[in-house]
């Protein structure tokens, strides 16, 4: 224990972390002062390396195999809470900035996103069961940041109130050719037929797209919605408006000019982009290790230097952009809070490892929203100077006519 007590002592500055070993020993670590007291059991001695050597991944997988426990009414979310809160003390460690500079040496490696290799990756989260998904979103199965005008508004609230927040930027007149990068389960799409529009959807998961299809066609807009199984690399096509709703973030830190290149090529000269993406306030970065092993391999939260990086080598005039700061974070605690009242079920569809699994990679991506640098921006982005109104006023007057 003498290397991760040295570990948890020089970072744990917030709260009171008690760690039971596996003799039965109990170690505590901070004054208590300003934070939870979170405790926990270490059921195997290889963890008093690995923990100390990779904390983020060690601790993931420890508590997804059941080697490390949470005791005395502790939860996942207190342990994570207690993390987050100490994230600057942790990150300052001798032996984790090494670390940390060695995922940014290894990053663009670990990015190369060739078209077929995104692919897999995508459908390793996005081909899990509907009926998981279904368990802990809204009726619309809308897997990105909802638009909270109260954190008291219920999820389906905030989703609905995030459609017409979009749809509202793209300015949609009847008729209109729209590009969609990445469909989801098909809510946007119909929202934006409704609205006149004539929806290309791309998509590489054949699950989402059965889903997406079905759903369409229960709206009565076959007509004017069409998915298509491709990569956004693998498409030609010109069209009025582009959108592309959490998509980027799995473009990978190599690929931002390939992926801003395409939107170029697809606009019509006198059309424009609306890229709703998850960021980071912070200088670029790297993915956590737990996330890019188990939730999002090949993907990347870019700092908003690198996107304009790219659109200014591109080319590409950004109209408009706005910051989401907390609206992700109320979206995942919604998740979080419906996965933990349907746990069993979730238990049922998988295992319990799975739910743990999925339960860490809530609980981490919820307070990285909250304690972290993470946020969501939304830009409009164009070939030409004038393709958008010169003043925001657009937006709110087609946002109160959607809402009615």
């Amino acid at each position: 224990m003498k290397l991760l007590s040295s570990l948890l002592r020089s970072f744990i500055k917030r709260g009171r972390m008690r760690v039971i070993d596996v003799a039965g020993a109990v170690h505590e670590f901070g004054s208590g002062e300003d934070g939870p007291t979170v405790t926990i059991r270490l059921h195997d001695k290889k963890l008093y390396r690995s923990l100390f050597l990779n904390p983020e991944l060690a601790a993931g997988e420890a508590y997804m195999d059941g080697t490390l426990t949470m005791e005395e009414g502790s939860t996942c979310y207190d342990f994570m809470f207690l993390f987050s809160i100490n994230r600057a003390p942790l990150g300052a460690n001798p032996v984790q900035g090494l670390l940390r500079k060695g995922w940014k040496l290894l990053r663009r490696r670990q990015q190369q996103n060739s078209v077929e290799r995104a692919k897999s990756q995508a459908r390793h989260h996005y081909d899990l069961s509907n009926d998981l998904y279904r368990l802990f979103m809204d009726e619309g199965l809308n897997y990105s940041c909802a638009y909270y005008t109260s954190p008291d508004d219920t999820l389906e609230q905030a989703q609905a109130a995030k459609l017409a927040h979009l749809v509202a930027k793209l300015d949609l007149k009847p008729g209109m050719e729209v590009l969609e990068i990445g469909g989801g389960w098909g809510s946007l799409a119909i929202r934006m037929a409704q609205a006149g529009a004539k929806v290309t959807s791309l998509n590489v998961s054949p699950e989402q797209v059965k889903i997406a299809e079905e759903r369409v066609r229960a709206a009565g807009l076959e007509d004017q919605v069409t998915f298509v199984l491709k990569d956004y690399r693998e498409f030609e096509g010109q069209f009025d408006r582009i959108i592309s709703v959490g998509m980027m973030e799995h473009v990978g830190i190599g690929h931002l000019d390939e992926y801003f290149g395409q939107i170029r090529r697809c606009l019509t000269e006198k059309g424009y982009a609306v890229v709703h993406s998850i960021g980071r306030m912070t200088p670029p970065g790297t993915t956590g290790p737990f996330i890019r092993k188990y939730i999002f391999p090949g993907g990347y939260v870019p700092a908003l230097s690198e996107v304009f990086a790219s659109t200014e080598r591109l080319g590409l005039w950004v109209c408009d952009a706005e910051i989401l700061r907390l609206h992700y974070y109320y979206t995942i605690r919604d998740w979080r809070i419906r996965f933990e009242d349907k746990r069993a079920i979730a238990a049922d569809l998988y295992d319990e490892t799975f739910c743990r699994m999925w339960e860490f990679y809530l609980c981490a991506v919820e307070l990285g929203f909250l304690h972290g640098s993470n946020m969501v921006f939304q830009l409009l982005l164009s070939k030409e100077r004038d393709a958008v109104p010169i003043v925001r006023d657009f937006i709110v007057d087609n946002e109160r006519e959607l809402n009615g």
